[in-house]
């Protein structure tokens, strides 16, 4: 009697497990960059627990001939940032070490994806 009971209990965990739908795996810890506003003011700016796999083009740098790129980033997330030159993911690309990756102002970037 109790095994039946256990097996249907472990059916039933199962069939939930399968049905519910999965959250997205998201990078823990924080993302910052330095951009520059329309009023040519340096800002800074945080992404905090980013998404994995989706590129995020940067709100702030995103528009190529309006908004000069993002710069100086510093990956604390724990998951390695791939940073590009271009909105969308395109362009050059730049990979950043989990937890202590950052670069200085030369490295400027427009977009990123964590992996």
């Amino acid at each position: 009697m109790r095994l039946r009971h256990t097996l249907a209990a472990a059916a039933g965990a199962a069939l939930l497990l399968l049905t519910a739908p999965g959250a997205a795996h998201a990078a823990e810890g924080d993302f910052r960059y330095t951009f520059i506003n329309s009023a040519g003011e340096e800002g800074q700016a945080t992404l905090h627990d980013p998404a994995s796999g989706e590129c995020i083009t940067l709100p702030e740098a995103a528009v190529e001939y309006t908004q000069p790129p993002a710069h100086a980033p510093k990956n604390r997330t724990d998951s390695y940032a791939i940073v590009f030159t271009n909105a969308d993911c395109t362009g050059d690309d730049f990979t950043l070490r989990p937890h202590t990756g950052g670069a200085g102002e030369r490295l400027k970037l427009r977009s990123v994806v964590f992996v």
